[in-house]
């Protein structure tokens, strides 16, 4: 929900191509040569108010782009070869990571911001989502992640250890990594959205309930969410805040849905894309045309089921094995449903009116050439094929539209359809922003209190280790026959001053929602506990992520 997050922006040092008036510079701190651009995209995000595209940047930190820190006048920088790797990522970062917390961010592309070209270059299967995070999490400045990959959007969730480093490594990942043909990191910085901490938080909230996506309340999304969950379990990166994230989100979804019931009367892409083809088709060819189905998974299924309704009695379904139609078949009786394998993919599309491709194929089933040898299509039927292709990435080649005797239509183009529907249920999702607001509330309250945990474990071992040796001191100053019950009086005396003595700090270490403090001041209240008792939270955590990356780094660097 870019738009309606209101924090969609494009960073880059590089020059970003848009108009010089959406264009705000923001000088680096240091002796950089160049400065940074916030770019935001010239493409309009929808129907969201203007009000809510503005730039949020967590409250506890000032806004630099270069997270450079300034060495102490006089001192001496050693040599990089002087320096382990470690030690080089402390000297350089030690500040920065001191001072900022972890961040959860989000680098999305979405049909709010980049066309169907970009989206089906970066689309990432879900088999290939265990993978992904793990390639992730190997980069520096990332420590947990997730993979959201539809028809409709790429979004990468990850908490870093620098919002600015981590931005530029998924970025870089994305570009060399994940995309089909290669994509410039300048090209998908100036398409994709970025979202950190309680926005993006917002975001995936609003996206599995459904008011994200290009039919407003549709239900297939939830699932989707549902499936980043069930294949993020047990894989190493798939960890406590992104997991907390997600499943939080599938609570809030089912929530919006149980109570508003934006998603009554709703269409998914699905449906749409039959909707589509009977606006097109002449309306006396909607019960004889000849359709035909390219694949049979979810959305294979889903498109068949719509068809169905719609009053079509005979389907060809072409799919890789057959094994996946008995099910529909025996949900869909009345429906004669045809199988054929693809070596009989341009034969079939020869003998159809109308063509449905919904595959995850990552190359193309149907380009120009092989589409101008099909045989024309008759005059009842319109004249011209049509092709509807909900793929991503695209099964019908774009340049298939050249065909004079052919119609295409993809994802980009289902908006014709649901624009017709949206309005009667934007009631409902504002009533929907309601309850996301409040769960973004409780959410962020339970990955506050997360920060602070560190502190109060080391603060009451602290406190413990001191009770102890006094208590051990004071009894060996006593008769040996001391009674078990009063030696009992004496511990429990102990244990009740320190727990009393402890209730203040713990108080304002508390970051559950359930008081007014904000999270600056409970994080300054932190440090100013580690600095008093020496807890050293803050470094010793430091230095365990670094240590991991580096000895990560190491071992694959030997193997």
């Amino acid at each position: 929900m870019a738009a309606a997050t209101g924090f969609a922006i494009s960073l880059s040092s590089a020059n970003c191509s848009v108009n010089p008036k959406t264009r705000l510079k923001i000088d680096h701190c240091g002796n950089l040569s160049s400065s940074s651009m916030l770019c935001f995209p010239p493409r309009s995000l929808g129907h969201f108010d203007d009000s809510r595209h503005k730039v949020s940047v967590p409250e506890t930190r000032s806004f630099r782009l270069c997270p450079r820190c300034e060495l102490a006048s006089g001192s001496e920088i050693p040599s990089k070869s002087s320096l382990s790797a470690l030690e080089l990522l402390k000297t350089s970062a030690a500040d920065r990571y001191t001072k900022e917390t972890s961040s959860v961010l989000v680098v999305g592309f979405n049909y709010h911001t980049a066309p169907i070209e970009i989206r089906e270059k970066l689309s990432v299967p879900e088999a290939q989502w265990p993978q992904a995070i793990g390639e992730l999490c190997t980069l520096n400045h990332i420590e947990e992640a997730a993979v959201l990959s539809t028809c409709n959007r790429l979004e990468i969730y990850v908490v870093a250890l620098s919002q600015h480093r981590g931005i530029k490594e998924v970025t870089e990942w994305m570009s060399k990594v994940i995309t089909i043909s290669s994509v410039p990191v300048s090209e998908l910085c100036h398409h994709r959205v970025l979202l950190f901490n309680k926005d993006a938080t917002r975001h995936l909230f609003a996206v599995s309930s459904g008011l994200d996506s290009l039919v407003l309340g549709e239900g297939q999304i939830l699932s989707q969410v549902k499936q980043v969950v069930k294949t993020g379990q047990g894989v190493p990166g798939f960890e406590r805040k992104i997991s907390g994230l997600f499943k939080h989100a599938i609570t809030v979804g089912k929530r919006v849905r149980t109570e508003t019931n934006i998603s009554t009367g709703s269409v998914s892409v699905s449906s749409a894309a039959v909707e589509l083809a009977m606006m097109k088709l002449p309306e006396p060819a909607h019960d004889s045309a000849r359709i035909m189905v390219v694949g049979a998974g979810k959305m294979g299924k889903l498109v068949i089921k719509h068809l169905a309704a719609k009053g079509c009695r005979r389907i060809v379904v072409v799919n890789r094995t057959e094994d996946k139609l008995n099910s529909i078949r025996e949900e869909l009786k009345n429906v004669e449903i045809e199988y054929r394998p693809f070596s009989q993919l341009m034969t079939s599309a020869g003998e159809a009116d109308v063509i449905f491709t919904c595959t995850a194929s990552e190359t193309l089933l149907f380009s120009k050439e092989r589409v101008q040898t099909l045989p024309s299509v008759g005059p009842e039927a319109g004249g011209k094929r049509l092709f509807v292709d909900i793929s991503v990435p695209r099964n019908v080649g774009s340049c298939v539209s050249d065909v004079e005797s052919v119609q295409v239509y993809n994802v980009d183009d289902l908006e014709e359809v649901v624009a017709a529907n949206k309005e009667d249920r934007l009631m409902k999702a504002m009533e929907a922003q309601a309850i996301i607001e409040e769960e973004v509330k409780q959410f962020e309250a339970w990955k506050d209190s997360l920060e602070t945990v560190p502190t109060i474990k080391k603060l009451r071992a602290y406190a413990e280790r001191i009770r102890a040796a006094e208590l051990d001191k004071c009894l060996s100053k006593m008769h040996d026959d001391l009674p078990k019950s009063e030696k009992k009086a004496i511990y429990d005396l102990s244990v009740g001053i320190v727990n009393k003595l402890l209730h203040g700090p713990m108080q304002h270490l508390r970051c559950d929602g359930t008081d007014n403090r904000g999270l600056a001041e409970i994080l300054e209240n932190m440090q100013a506990l580690n600095r008093i008792f020496s807890l050293d939270t803050e470094i010793s955590v430091l230095e365990q992520k670094v240590r991991a990356k580096v000895k990560q780094q190491n071992k694959q660097a030997a193997s």
